[in-house]
């Protein structure tokens, strides 16, 4: 399985990734203990709630994926790290930083996309994307500043944080969502690495 290639490649570039981390932060919050939906069709109907707000509670539930299976705006982001099989690799021991984008950011991309992006033809495109929403070290929202990380995905991320803190582009709409091995800042936008192009699939 490619799942300990991955993990082998986190621990190799975990020293290398967070050189540019450190100031600016949002809002602190938790995951609601709320059951996601488990199958991709169900994910991918789901909607981010109105106000995008996570109830507050002070206990990890668990890995990064725990914690984003127990919050209904990432049953989408939790279908589409099943369909890639990363599940196992982000329930390791990491530590992890994960952009989790909302079901409203995927819901915003091209009509079709999603679909397309969970069918197992494309789970090497599917894994890239998500791979670069995720850091292989934990950065809390008080350690960010401005400038490029490396990914988990071999790209780097852009970070600003003039006027609010951005990755890739995307808002950072809250922080420090606590896990076990890592920590989730949630984010209104899907990121995608240069090369790929999904509009082609």
């Amino acid at each position: 399985m490619r799942t300990h290639r991955i993990a082998v490649a986190l621990a190799a570039t975990a020293a290398l990734s967070l050189a540019a981390c450190s100031s600016g932060s949002t809002t602190t919050t938790t995951p609601a203990a709320t059951s996601a939906a488990s199958s991709p069709a169900a994910a991918a109907s789901t909607s981010a709630s109105p106000s995008g707000a996570m109830s507050a509670s002070p206990t990890a539930a668990g890995t990064v994926v725990g914690v984003a299976s127990s919050n209904p705006d990432f049953s989408t982001l939790v279908a589409a790290v099943k369909a890639a099989g990363l599940v196992e690799t982000l329930d390791g021991a990491g530590p992890f930083t994960v952009f989790a984008p909302t079901n409203a950011a995927f819901a915003a991309l091209p009509a079709g996309v999603l679909d397309k992006l969970l069918l197992p033809a494309n789970k090497a495109t599917l894994t890239k994307i998500l791979t670069y929403h995720v850091l292989p070290a934990k950065v809390m929202a008080a350690d960010v500043k401005a400038g490029n990380v490396k990914t988990v995905e071999g790209s780097d991320l852009a970070v600003t944080t003039d006027g609010g803190v951005k990755v890739g582009g995307a808002t950072v709409t809250a922080t420090d969502v606590a896990a076990s091995n890592g920590v989730i800042h949630v984010i209104d936008k899907v990121l995608v690495p240069a090369g790929v192009d999904v509009a082609a699939l």
